[in-house]
């Protein structure tokens, strides 16, 4: 995983001096060849606080996974019957998530979060974000966020889950764990539920899951 984490700064330091800082995502899929061990973030299984969250509170209606990857977290959301799109900026793992999840009736589609469709602006009974705000360069990092809670429709929930920046120091990166500040600012024009921190067993730094409700009360 280690060899994995240094070709990934390898693509990622070589795009952030392009005009096209985002670019490094589909390089990195691409360079791959299919090789999951490859892929750093990838868990090859939905994310545990992801399950345990709608174990909790069975979600239904439309659910947008933002960033979605190797479609692990899209594919759980629709094993429970959600109507569910998911999408990436790479083509290439889009492709490979189809591939994999064959079987899963998901909508799956190429997109840019920082240029979304207005078609699916308050479209969403749930809105997923797994690891993708940290993986985003600081400078775009807090316009890429204020993408989220637009996508949420009347009564939706919005649920991100990431690294909880335990220092004011953080990493180079990517990732960029986020302070409790940033955590909050995803939301801010939403109804807080709740943000849960916990270790997860067998991954070192501290994870955060934050949830928020559009409500009567929210704008």
């Amino acid at each position: 995983m280690e060899e994995a984490r240094e070709k990934m700064m390898e693509i990622f330091n070589r795009a952030l001096l392009s005009e096209e800082p985002l670019s490094w995502f589909e390089e990195l899929y691409s360079d791959s060849k299919r090789d999951r061990e490859k892929i750093p973030w990838d868990w090859t299984e939905p994310h545990p606080f992801v399950v345990d969250w709608a174990k909790e509170n069975r979600p239904v209606g439309k659910a947008l996974v933002v960033g979605c990857g190797l479609g692990e977290d899209a594919a759980f959301l629709s094993s429970l019957g959600l109507e569910v799109t998911a999408f990436d900026i790479s083509e290439t793992a889009v492709a490979w998530a189809k591939q994999i999840h064959h079987e899963s009736n998901i909508d799956w589609a190429v997109a840019n979060l920082l240029e979304l469709s207005d078609s699916w602006m308050g479209a969403f009974d749930l809105v997923l974000e797994v690891h993708i705000i940290q993986a985003i360069p600081k400078q775009i990092g807090e316009l890429a966020s204020n993408r989220l809670a637009p996508l949420v429709s009347d009564s939706g929930f919005l649920v991100c889950i990431g690294k909880l920046a335990e220092t004011k120091e953080g990493p180079e990166g990517p990732p960029w764990p986020l302070s409790m500040e940033e955590i909050e600012n995803i939301g801010k024009d939403l109804e807080k539920v709740e943000i849960h921190t916990s270790i997860i067993p067998g991954k070192e730094s501290t994870r955060y899951r934050a949830v928020w409700k559009r409500s009567s009360n929210s704008s």
